[in-house]
């Protein structure tokens, strides 16, 4: 038997997140960029750019997977046990490789850049081990860095991205009242959680029939637990009193939205509403300054300031916010767009960003645990639009 380094394997009809047109603007820009700086062709190999430029959302298990793109051509390399799922879900061509012997991977990579080009890869992904195998498999003449590049492109949504994340952040609202509706002392962080995962997928199948379901997920911590942002679920009962923090993630086609909110069950002492109240006149006082114009670093400076104020900015253990668009917990950021001291972008419309100030008390003090409201907001030409619809603040989220 005559076995293939690598073979095209295609059927079925091509669904994707976007009309084609999305994807042939976003190469179109991306092409301009590489001729700009000197690039043949780019290898991808991150989940984010792979599905920003493609649409297909990889499932790596230990594999290599890539797209290619040139000023011709775009097609995505996929292992052999995915066989035609990543063409129906991929804008271009696709190239699967086979396992037969090692490296076919960067064999049907070549079969598309050719040898001795100059090439674009993503010195924030690529492995040093595969990053010397692309130097000897593809020789290439040079090699440039384009990450950079591409987040910066990442960074500025078009119309049909800021629809789906305002749909994605619709979604999150319905986790979170599903949330607030399972609350009750005796009730485990665990319960709460499925019940607004289930709530969310079920939402996420009506409103998008055709995408491909996977990994949306709940954070619902509370006591002791909600001290940190990404605290996994546990186990833990809820008591009257304790401190509640809800984050509700739904993943869209490999777009990111977030819900996040602080609660109590059924009463919330004096010193915890004071904390809680402040946190929250931090996030209105931050959503005020996301003007277009504003630069990152001098809206973290101001929310400082706030915090300094009132003698709480030693309890801010992160940034006030991030970029969204495909992004997960596992792959993507676009850490040009953050409200850090150290972040000098400019916000402009177009772009969508958090606004999500975190304090966390430490235990055996009054307050003690961690506080959180987030809201994603898309910037316009006349200033910010709050996309996230669920409320904030102790009138509605003392419950249970």
């Amino acid at each position: 038997m005559d076995r293939p380094e690598f073979y095209r394997f295609h059927q079925g009809q091509k669904t994707l997140p976007f009309v084609p047109q999305e994807y042939e603007d976003r190469l179109a820009r991306l092409r301009a960029d590489m001729q700009a700086s000197g690039v043949d062709a780019c290898v991808f190999t991150s989940m984010h750019n792979v599905a920003y430029y493609s649409g297909f959302l990889y499932c790596a298990f230990g594999r290599a997977y890539a797209l290619v793109v040139t000023q011709t051509e775009d097609v995505t390399i996929s292992a052999g046990i995915d066989a035609a799922q990543p063409w129906r879900r991929s804008h271009g061509d696709n190239i699967t490789y086979t396992d037969w012997q090692r490296d076919n991977y960067w064999r049907a990579v070549l079969s598309v850049t050719g040898p001795g080009k100059a090439i674009g890869y993503e010195a924030d992904h690529l492995t040093l081990a595969q990053r010397d195998l692309m130097d000897r498999f593809l020789s290439p003449k040079t090699t440039v860095d384009v990450a950079p590049m591409t987040m910066r492109q990442r960074m500025h949504k078009s119309a049909a991205e800021i629809a789906h994340i305002r749909a994605c952040a619709a979604v999150a609202d319905v986790g979170g009242h599903a949330i607030r509706d399972a609350v009750r002392a005796g009730t485990r962080e665990i319960d709460v959680a499925m019940a607004g995962r289930d709530a969310m997928e079920l939402e996420i199948a009506r409103r998008f029939p055709d995408a491909e379901y996977r990994d949306t997920w709940v954070w619902f911590q509370s006591g002791i637990n909600t001290d940190g942002a990404h605290n996994p679920v546990t186990g833990r009962v809820l008591q009257p009193g304790d401190i509640l923090s809800l984050n509700t993630f739904p993943m869209i086609s490999g777009y990111y939205t977030a819900l996040e909110r602080t609660m109590f069950v059924e009463t919330v002492d004096a010193a915890s509403l004071e904390i809680w109240e402040a946190n929250v006149a931090a996030h209105e006082f931050g959503m005020s300054l996301l003007q277009p114009g504003a630069r990152c670093s001098e809206v973290t400076a101001q929310i400082n300031g706030f915090f300094a104020e009132r003698d709480l900015l030693q309890y801010r253990t992160f940034g006030y916010g991030h970029s969204f668009g495909v992004l997960s917990h596992y792959y993507g950021r676009e850490a040009g767009l953050e409200l850090r001291e150290d972040v000098d972008t400019v916000l402009a419309p177009g772009m969508v960003i958090s606004m999500e100030p975190m304090l966390t008390v430490p235990e055996g003090r009054p307050g003690a645990g961690g506080y959180r409201e987030h809201d994603i907001l898309i910037i316009t030409e006349d200033g910010p639009e709050n996309i996230t619809g669920y409320p904030y603040g102790p009138a509605f989220n003392v419950v249970g």
